[in-house]
């Protein structure tokens, strides 16, 4: 594909992963040829419009490839690995292009191959409660098609307009409502995939139960597409809630936050759809550099929770709702709180959580990011010693903490200090991620909670993992991935 941005033929080295490394050399003609016939000129992307699978969102990395192609069918991908097996032919396969640690990026030269064609919903049975759909559906078209049966698809991230179900699932993400319905691993009840060797494994099945040998569909699950391509799943769907709250509250600190979040699980009975812990000056970043934003509370404070309750039985959730309000505030876990009136207000708070991350690029570059967890009762001690290593490292840096309280999950965000103090910032990030990971390390923590490896976090991976984990990790994808064609260098 002439224009597009010509591979590097520098020697890549893989010692770390002692996974071999397909040649990262332009791909032999005779492949490029097969492949083209496979996918028609509606599946070849040209390079006038190959910029926005090419450009990561934040910037950070920028895929080089010679050629992108985008299969309409399962039996077009598998014969396409087949022909990249035959000649050693690297793939990386693109859902949507939302992922934040690089994973999604052909940075070698890999043929790209984009999911966006298999966008399907195959079928979709209320009385079963599963949907099978194809991995190029957004997670938006996902919800919406539950929706027209009356039923739930309750996976919800920022950018659902714009992802995948093939990368939510080869990421493993979380979301907003991780506290009551799981992510995505806990969501899927089937796969079908395409082998490194070509091959279709139809594993879509609808089972709750399934004793028959190994889960095999949790190996394609977080796998971030190195041990295959994910090309339809199927997964579940629940009932509608006949009625939600949404309640944004002050807090004086994250160990309130810790006790409330208790309070309002014991409180409702399992009707705590979601739970998420906001930094005032997250919410400042928001205000400044979001149109239409409004501040929720006419007193700040330090710390914010924003709350979603749903129930079946409408009747008793506001009365329960206000009393748990009154207890945490009694209790003094909360200082102040508004309920949302109506659904235009709820979507309002949701816009404050979801906009977060666009609010902080506005704030100069680098950023350090940091998607981390930690198990619920130990955040506050996570967020007080990564505070305090950070002014070590970086005195005046300014701190974006928010994300998942329910499951542990924080983005710890760490900008420069301002446009003016900012130099030399760049050079302390290596350490401000390291003292993050450390205190995580500390906490019994994780350095990757929902964003995946990728290529972001591969070498803290490999440094920080103890034990055989690394050696298991590596016997996988030997063994389904001997030539190692599939997303090379990302994750191990």
């Amino acid at each position: 594909m002439t224009g597009l941005r010509a591979p590097q033929h520098h020697v890549m080295t893989n010692t770390m992963t002692k996974t071999p490394m397909p040649s990262q050399k332009p791909i032999p003609p005779k492949a490029d040829a097969a492949i083209r016939e496979i996918v028609g000129e509606k599946g070849i992307i040209a390079a006038a419009d190959a910029a926005p699978y090419l450009e990561e969102w934040r910037g950070k990395w920028r895929g080089q490839t010679n050629l992108i192609v985008a299969p309409a069918t399962t039996k077009d991908v598998a014969d396409i690995v087949k022909i990249c097996a035959e000649h050693r032919v690297a793939i990386t396969p693109q859902g949507g292009n939302t992922g934040l640690v690089g994973g999604q990026m052909p940075t070698e030269g890999e043929l790209l191959l984009s999911l966006k064609r298999l966008n399907r919903i195959r079928d979709i049975s209320p009385l079963d409660g599963a949907m099978i759909v194809e991995a190029g559906v957004t997670l938006a078209a996902a919800q919406n098609a539950a929706l027209d049966v009356d039923r739930f698809f309750p996976l919800s991230i920022g950018s659902e307009g714009t992802c995948q179900i093939g990368g939510v699932i080869s990421t493993n993400a979380g979301g907003v409502n991780v506290l009551r319905y799981g992510n995505m691993r806990d969501l899927v009840l089937g796969i079908e995939a395409v082998t490194p060797s070509g091959e279709i494994w139809q594993g879509l099945k609808r089972l709750r139960k399934d004793n028959t040998g190994y889960d095999l569909k949790q190996v394609f699950i977080g796998a971030e597409g190195t041990l295959g391509i994910v090309t339809a799943a199927s997964v579940k769907l629940f009932p509608l809630a006949k009625e939600t709250s949404t309640v944004f509250a002050a807090l004086p600190d994250p160990g309130a936050a810790v006790r409330l979040l208790s309070r309002a699980q014991t409180a409702s009975g399992n009707q705590t759809t979601s739970f998420e812990l906001i930094g005032r000056y997250g919410l400042d970043l928001v205000l400044k550099n979001i149109s239409g934003a409004r501040d929720p509370l006419a007193a700040t404070a330090p710390w914010y929770a924003l709350i979603e309750f749903s129930a079946g039985t409408p009747e008793t959730l506001p009365t329960m709702v206000e009393t748990f309000l009154a207890e945490a505030l009694a209790a003094g876990e909360i200082t102040d709180a508004t309920i949302a009136a109506n659904a235009k207000q709820a979507q309002a708070l949701w816009h404050i959580r979801h906009a977060m991350s666009e609010a902080m690029k506005p704030e100069g570059l680098p950023q350090a990011k940091h998607d981390v967890s930690t198990p619920l009762s130990r955040v506050p001690e996570f967020l007080d010693k990564a505070d305090a290593a950070i002014e070590k490292i970086a005195p005046g840096a300014r701190i974006v903490a928010f994300g998942h309280m329910g499951d542990g999950n924080i983005h710890y965000d760490v900008l420069p200090p301002d446009p003016v103090r900012g130099a030399g910032f760049a050079d302390k990030i290596h350490a401000i991620e390291q003292a993050v990971y450390d205190v995580i390390d500390s906490c019994e923590g994780s350095i990757s909670a929902e964003h995946g490896i990728g290529l972001a976090r591969r070498d803290d991976l490999i440094a920080r993992e103890t034990g055989p984990a690394l050696d298991m990790m590596r016997a996988m994808k030997s063994a389904l991935d001997p030539l190692g064609i599939m997303n090379p260098g990302k994750m191990i």
